[in-house]
């Protein structure tokens, strides 16, 4: 979480009466803020290889958001992330290259830090787009072509 940023991840039961994973909060500047993410818990290596595409199917706000991956690398704050964007209020397929996703920590580009597909551990998302007020996204499946 950023400054004063909140934001919570819960299940939640789509008219289909299909699960999807609804991340929603309230984005503040106040305190450096600007930003709030939410991770999956590392489970080893998700199998990932390189030539792969992760592919989402999210119903955002309009937003552009970030997906992160997750090594073990213990650098603090450091993922590797790719930038998609929403369209408010439909549901959009949206296709990650891993071979595409580059290194930051902070905030800040790490470009010659090459991703291992392979060590990937850990999956997030993040809004960090320093625009105040409220967010939410719908994720209603991650897969791996």
């Amino acid at each position: 979480m950023g400054g004063r940023s909140s934001s919570q991840a819960s299940i939640v039961k789509l008219d289909t009466g299909e699960d999807a994973m609804r991340f929603a909060g309230n984005l503040s500047l106040e305190n450096n803020g600007g930003f709030a993410s939410v991770r999956s818990r590392p489970s080893g290596s998700l199998g990932l290889d390189s030539g792969e595409t992760i592919v989402l199917r999210v119903k955002g706000d309009g937003r552009r958001y970030t997906f992160n991956l997750y090594t073990p690398d213990r650098r603090t704050a450091f993922s590797y992330q790719m930038q998609f964007a929403t369209t408010a209020g439909q549901w959009t397929e949206v296709k990650l290259p891993v071979d595409r996703f580059v290194a930051h920590s902070f905030g800040r580009r790490m470009p010659n830090m090459k991703l291992t597909p392979s060590q990937v551990q850990s999956i997030g998302i993040l809004l960090g787009d320093k625009k105040p007020g409220p967010f939410e996204i719908l994720i209603d499946s991650i897969m791996v072509q």
